[in-house]
């Protein structure tokens, strides 16, 4: 199947938004060293409606009108001296990189990319792969491929450290409601990167961040081992959650979510299959929304990353070999650790810490839930996306994460990031479940 990238433009915001050439400046949270990768997914359209439109002129517009309001993104990202900390170059003319590509084949030859891993060398041509650690980084870049059946594929490259999931799904809501013809947008925009969450004077630890982050300059959490990962997909029906809930809370006497139970459990398959020593620690990470939680909380337009890693430390023998349901109510138990003063403390932590190699530790394995970011909600015209994939392998301090996706038929997309050689046993771990050991059956596919 041959892809032929047509164009390559640059939309600028319709109206200039500023004279003059200036610097703004990112939250403690936005550089986060753990945020310093570029976040590359797609939303797969289907031509249901039977679109006469352009998608890429449709899309090319609503960016041009959108930018006025988000200019930031077409800004650069460099780093300053001397801590090395990102923040943004503005200048009078810049503009957002869209690439316009085609596909002389229908979007059901691919199975609407619905499992990337038998497609993924394919998808991997539908986004950009912009260099994370230049010197100079864009914020985002796009690319709008059209497939001969109507439909189309929205890639998005878009670093880290400008936004988190919630932040670029309020910008692309903010092009969807331009493109389908309205005259405003229904939040604004806010930046006070730096105002909003920015360390306290003076800056000041008070909760025991040092439990959960540790200090090592020479030490980058996405070097990987240098082995090959590949991707697994799993499709996990809600009743099979539900049986697995059931037995955990027959077990223990307590109710848990599914990203607490399922991730308790994909966290001991992954732990086995890599035959991580017994007493070394590992980590399972994720992060939590703090909008509401910070006092006062966020105000509704404010698009920079929201959210805080929490971890969890356990040491590999207590996820191989301990009930699930203890494993899934450490998760349960660090959520509490989501108050504001953790909030500070981990802001103030990095402003007094930061050059000194802020890190998770090593041996993470990085969990999000894409399944309430509003992704479905971003409607071009042609309904919302009847697909939502990450090609991102960075995440969290991992690299080596694990995406939670929604599902069709009340099922479950589960992507997980496998080292090669460990892919085998860790299927067995599943074959295990199959077997109705616990309650919990799997399909899936990998490459």
């Amino acid at each position: 199947m041959q892809l032929i990238i047509q164009e390559t433009a640059v939309l600028r915001p319709f109206k200039p938004p500023f004279d003059h050439d200036h610097l703004l400046s990112l939250s403690h949270i936005d550089t986060d060293r753990n945020l310093l990768v570029t976040l590359r997914y797609l939303r797969v359209y289907s031509n249901t409606l039977h679109q006469q439109a352009d998608p890429f002129r449709v899309i090319s517009a609503a960016l041009s009108a959108a930018l006025f309001h988000y200019y930031p993104f077409a800004g650069t990202l460099k780093r300053r001296l001397p801590d090395g900390r990102l923040q943004l170059h503005c200048r009078v003319g810049d503009g957002v990189p869209v690439v316009s590509a085609v596909v002389n084949s229908p979007l059901s030859s691919v199975n609407y990319l619905d499992d990337v891993g038998v497609e993924e060398k394919f998808a991997e041509q539908l986004v950009p792969d912009p260099d994370p650690d230049g010197d100079s980084i864009r914020p985002i870049t796009l690319q709008v491929t059209r497939f001969s059946c109507g439909g189309f594929v929205l890639g998005a490259a878009v670093h880290h450290a400008i936004c988190d999931g919630l932040g670029a799904t309020l910008f692309f809501n903010a092009m969807a409601e331009l493109a389908r013809g309205s005259d405003q947008m229904t939040v604004d925009p806010i930046w006070e990167r730096s105002t909003l969450l920015g360390p306290r004077n003076p800056p000041r630890v008070e909760f025991p961040i040092h439990e959960f982050l540790s200090l090592d300059k020479d030490f980058f959490p996405y070097e990987g081992s240098g082995k090959r990962v590949i991707k697994d997909c799993l499709s996990v029906k809600e009743e099979w959650l539900d049986q697995l809930k059931g037995l955990l809370f027959k077990q223990s006497g307590l109710k848990f979510t599914t990203f607490e139970a399922l991730g308790a459990f994909i966290w001991r398959a992954r732990t086995r299959a890599s035959k991580v020593p017994g007493d070394e620690k590992v980590t399972f990470a994720y992060s939590i929304n703090i909008r509401k939680i910070v006092n006062p909380p966020l105000p509704a337009g404010y698009w920079g990353n929201g959210c805080v890693p929490m971890y969890v430390h356990l040491k590999a023998a207590e996820v191989a070999e301990q009930p699930i349901w203890r494993t899934a109510d450490s998760i349960k138990k660090s959520k509490h650790n989501a108050t504001n003063e953790y909030l500070s403390s981990f802001i103030d932590f990095q402003e007094l810490h930061y050059e000194k190699g802020i890190s998770g530790g090593r041996r993470v394995s990085g969990f999000t839930d894409w399944r309430h970011l509003g992704h479905s909600t971003v409607d071009f015209g042609w309904g919302g996306p009847v697909a939502v994939v990450p090609l991102s392998r960075h995440l969290l301090g991992s690299a080596e994460p694990c995406f939670f996706l929604p599902g069709k038929e009340q099922r479950i997309k589960v992507l997980v990031q496998l080292e090669e050689d460990v892919v085998s046993v860790f299927r067995q771990e599943m074959d295990e479940l199959e077997k109705g050991k616990n309650g919990l059956f799997f399909s899936g596919s990998a490459i």
